[in-house]
């Protein structure tokens, strides 16, 4: 299994090109299930989750092919025929997103078999809103033996949809669905994050009627089929986040592009306060920390545009290095302090009560070996590695690979001290 070996002390200083996002990917590569002509996606991430999602496609006819086109990279998906609606616990279970082809491959044959998913251990996470949704717009689900069998002989059709709390994966699963559904769908309390508005534009430029995405009420004209597209992917705002954190935390000068500025603006903020220099241009971002100290930051996270979860844990990095005390409440998932006693490997105070940890800031951190337990939890320990005194060994780095394109060639490329080591390598021997 690799590793990551990090010799930390060395400020960053050089450019970081943005990735396009995983999690709009992911979903946009499932959408090219409704319809029977090729979508290409550019800007398109090369990451574990993407190959893994490739893969289970392929098993309902779907082709795909990958290049290095004039966009960059780019990833063509053409589905003639769905030559299986089945979605086997193998592959379900490896990634929770998976779970979402259940909403297409039953908006384009009427029927579908899908397993419960799996994923990231961060919370329960169930899917009851996702069917429930789905039973809105007219399907019959049975749950037997870990899978979900749905089938709409006579087509979806339109409903009215309000779901009890926001959730990302239940907004986007429903607005696939709906597209081919007969009449208006109305959904309301929908997640506002801007992956969800690429998804919806997408679905637009493939000839869906969406209108509202961005927006708490999403409101979907149904239309009786799709055709093909070329979409560019969104930038990842999350991989722009976790390398801004770095920066800050490693110190020096690091400059984002490929970059939305705005859909990181909280974390910018919360940088500044921090004691950073940032400066915002139209698709760059600049992060600098020379001398200053890191001063200490309170933060709650919410959903967007609220502080991000998926940043959380990285943002702790930063803040065990901070000059004083900073409270960090995490409001979205439980479980998602996993990564604290890891970051206590490399002599950092904190304190978890429930929702709520107390980071006392350490003078310095000192390298060990440490456990990756997701896969925002693994980019955090990466970031305390690159400011630990001496070798820092993040061992489980699958997590990071769902998520993280190149990560050590980006860092690299800045001064950073870092390489991979493959599985066969041997484990440093600690003191």
């Amino acid at each position: 299994m690799d590793r990551i070996a990090i010799e930390g002390g060395s400020p960053l200083f050089g450019d970081i090109p943005i990735s396009g996002a995983k999690n709009s990917a992911i979903k946009l590569m499932a959408a090219s299930l409704l319809t029977s002509e090729p979508i290409r996606l550019t800007n398109m991430p090369r990451l574990a989750d993407t190959r893994l999602l490739g893969r289970l496609l392929a098993r309902f006819g779907t082709q795909i092919s990958e290049s290095d086109g004039p966009d960059g990279q780019q990833t063509v998906l053409h589905t003639p025929e769905i030559t299986s609606s089945f979605a086997p616990y193998d592959l379900v279970r490896q990634m929770r997103a998976s779970f979402n082809v259940l909403g297409p491959l039953l908006a384009r044959t009427g029927h579908a078999k899908v397993s419960l998913p799996g994923g990231c251990t961060i919370g329960a996470r169930p899917v009851d809103l996702h069917l429930k949704a789905l039973e809105a717009l007219g399907a019959h689900i049975d749950m037997h033996e870990g899978y979900v069998f749905a089938q709409a002989p006579r087509g979806l059709k339109g409903a009215e949809i309000e779901f009890p709390f926001v959730s990302v994966g239940a907004t986007e699963h429903a607005l696939m669905a709906a597209v081919l559904a007969h009449g208006t769908t109305v959904m309301k309390n929908c997640a506002c994050e801007p992956e969800i508005a690429d998804l919806a534009e997408c679905l637009n430029a493939m000839g869906a009627k969406v209108s509202g995405q961005g927006t708490t009420t999403i409101v979907v004209e149904g239309v009786t089929s799709l055709h093909g597209t070329d979409w560019s992917v969104i930038c990842d705002r999350i991989e722009a986040g976790t390398y801004a954190v770095a920066g800050a935390t490693a110190g020096g000068e690091v400059r984002l592009t490929r970059v939305r500025p705005e859909l990181i603006a909280i974390l910018l903020d919360k940088l500044v306060e921090a004691g950073c220099e940032v400066e915002r241009g139209t698709d760059t971002v600049t992060i600098r920390r020379k001398d200053a100290k890191i001063r200490p930051v309170d933060l709650t996270t919410d959903v967007y545009p609220g502080f991000a979860t998926d940043l959380q844990a990285q943002f702790m990095a930063l803040m065990t290095l901070a000059d004083g005390e900073s409270v960090i409440r995490e409001t979205i998932f439980e479980n998602r302090f996993m990564h604290v006693p890891e970051l206590g490997r490399l002599g950092a105070d904190i304190r978890v009560t429930g929702n709520e940890a107390r980071v006392h800031g350490v003078a310095e951190l000192r390298g060990a070996q440490v456990m990756a337990t997701d896969l925002r939890a693994s980019a955090c320990l990466v970031i305390a590695g690159l400011a630990a005194r001496g070798e820092t060994i993040v061992n489980r780095v699958y997590h990071l690979d769902r998520g993280f394109e190149n990560l050590e060639g980006k860092l690299s490329a800045c001064g950073a001290n870092i390489k991979r080591l493959k599985g066969d390598t041997p484990i440093m021997e600690e003191e």
